[in-house]
């Protein structure tokens, strides 16, 4: 039986992507692998997870929770260095 440790392993994103996409669309886990895992093979895609991550990021900030901004600003950043370039 996979369990959702193996599932993350198995996809294009780390947990921390994950995480960040289950806040922002109140989805379960699962459920945020597998829109994200998705949505990481187009540019399109791609672009609309950076906007999700970043919009999450900037709520917290806005909300004082300025830990986890943080956190989520290096998701992101972490995010783009692995994806900026890919075109297609």
């Amino acid at each position: 039986m996979l369990t959702l440790r193996d599932c993350i392993d198995f996809s294009d994103l780390t947990e921390e992507e994950v995480l960040a996409i289950a806040e922002c669309e109140h989805i379960p886990l699962v459920t945020a692998l597998e829109e994200g895992e998705c949505m990481v093979h187009t540019k399109s895609g791609r672009k609309q997870l950076a906007v999700m991550i970043k919009g999450q990021a900037e709520m917290c900030e806005r909300m004082g929770n300025t830990v986890h901004a943080e956190h989520l600003n290096r998701v992101y950043d972490t995010f783009m260095r692995r994806f900026d370039n890919k075109n297609a």
